[in-house]
């Protein structure tokens, strides 16, 4: 049984982290979305087939050519024409059941293990979860545990079971794949795929989640998905803790980080390899300080994202944020993460500014960044690839472009 792995999406939603990336590729504790994905799938597959498209290399470079002893195949959706027209591609490369799974969402691996099953059995499945309020998604209609219908946002939904977009599929699929027309939204939809199957006769098994899913769509909602991942970090310690700091709780430091003298550091917490905190730096909250980055003298990060390089190294504060690679915050940057009204913070997104549901949200800053010294960010701001601030300057509007 093959996993197909749809990452070929830019995520315009997520801009301006994905100037430079795909959206798969964003890192949720450490490790890129995709490659957990595949790491779900790997107990249940014997090999992959990767839709990719946008910064295609990208996602080629990190996986390689097998992943977790499974061989890895790719193929190419140049125009990104929606989830069917990403299936359809696999069908050259798939001639057995398989599960589709998307690489840009948190799942956990006992869902993968129930669709996993399905096709094994010789069936179609849809992975659904039970939620408040389904009008914000596509909802299943079930009877006696298989689908009969799916509607998209219904303002009178048929249940309450939202449908996750994660499947299983045999091969006969790639036949109503070619028959799907082009929607009003432009894509070739794989509910409508499904509604095709339907209507031939074909089955689904309804497999109802109940564990972990996140669909990551919006640059606050990785640090959601973190929350949600960090929760099982078990402690282990590899690398350099010095005498006179103190590691309460979950935290990870691995093989080639450094803890120096007088740091706190309060779990869950992972210290990459490559990374130094300290000395006399306090990190909390669901944090990951990423390979080779570094939180430096006196400085406090709580519940935050740094990637690859992101440097914090004096007197600063940074909260509920998410730092690119090769970030440089100057010496006394402050970021805000609570509004005076204690309102929910809001942010850009697509040129709207958008509730994020989050009473505690810093920034948002790309690849490149540098802050000028005693620099303040507002709650929300977001700054795009190789923005600056100059000294002592406070921000209180998006700077850069893409954003």
């Amino acid at each position: 049984m093959k996993a197909v792995v749809v990452a070929a999406g830019e995520g315009t939603r997520m801009r301006p982290l994905t100037d430079s990336r795909p959206k798969p590729m964003l890192p949720i504790g450490g490790v890129p979305m995709v490659e957990r994905v595949l790491d779900a799938c790997a107990p249940y597959v014997d090999g992959y087939v990767l839709v990719v498209g946008y910064e295609a290399e990208v996602i080629r470079e990190h996986v390689g050519i097998e992943h977790a002893g499974h061989p890895v195949e790719y193929v190419e959706q140049d125009e990104q024409l929606g989830t069917a027209h990403a299936v359809g591609k696999a069908g050259e490369s798939v001639n057995e059941p398989f599960v589709a799974m998307n690489g840009d969402v948190v799942v956990d691996e006992a869902l993968v293990a129930s669709l996993a099953a399905a096709a094994r059995d010789g069936e179609s499945a849809i992975a659904t979860m039970d939620v408040p309020d389904p009008r914000n998604y596509g909802v299943v209609d079930v009877a006696d545990g298989y689908l009969t219908g799916i509607v998209e946002k219904p303002a009178d939904p048929p249940s309450t079971l939202a449908n996750l977009g994660l499947y299983a599929f045999d091969p006969g699929v790639f036949e109503f794949v070619e028959a799907t027309e082009l929607s009003e939204r432009g894509e070739y939809e794989i509910t409508e795929t499904i509604e095709r199957m339907l209507a031939a006769g074909h089955a689904f098994r309804v497999v109802e989640h109940d564990g972990h899913w996140l669909d990551v769509g919006r640059p606050w909602e990785l640090l959601d998905a973190q929350e949600i991942l960090l929760e099982d970090v078990e402690r282990e310690i590899r690398g350099e803790v010095e005498d006179g700091a103190t590691l309460e709780g979950s935290v990870v430091v691995e093989s080639g980080a450094t803890v120096r003298t007088g740091s706190v550091v309060e779990g869950p917490v992972v210290i990459q390899e490559g990374a130094t905190v300290g000395p006399n730096a306090y990190v909390r909250g669901a944090t990951v300080v990423g390979e080779d980055g570094k939180v430096g003298t006196s400085v406090e990060v709580k519940n935050s994202i740094l990637m690859r390089g992101a440097t914090v190294p004096h007197l600063s504060y940074v909260g509920d944020s998410v730092l690119g690679r090769d970030v440089n915050l100057g010496a006394g940057t402050i970021v805000a993460n609570l509004r005076h009204d204690d309102a929910n913070v809001r942010m850009g997104v697509k040129g709207d500014r958008v509730d994020t549901g989050r009473r505690k949200l810093g920034v948002v800053v790309a690849d490149g960044v540098k802050t000028g010294i005693d620099t303040s960010l507002n709650a929300g701001v977001k700054l795009g690839v190789d923005a600056t601030t100059k000294p002592g300057e406070s921000v209180t509007r998006d700077r850069g472009e893409n954003l």
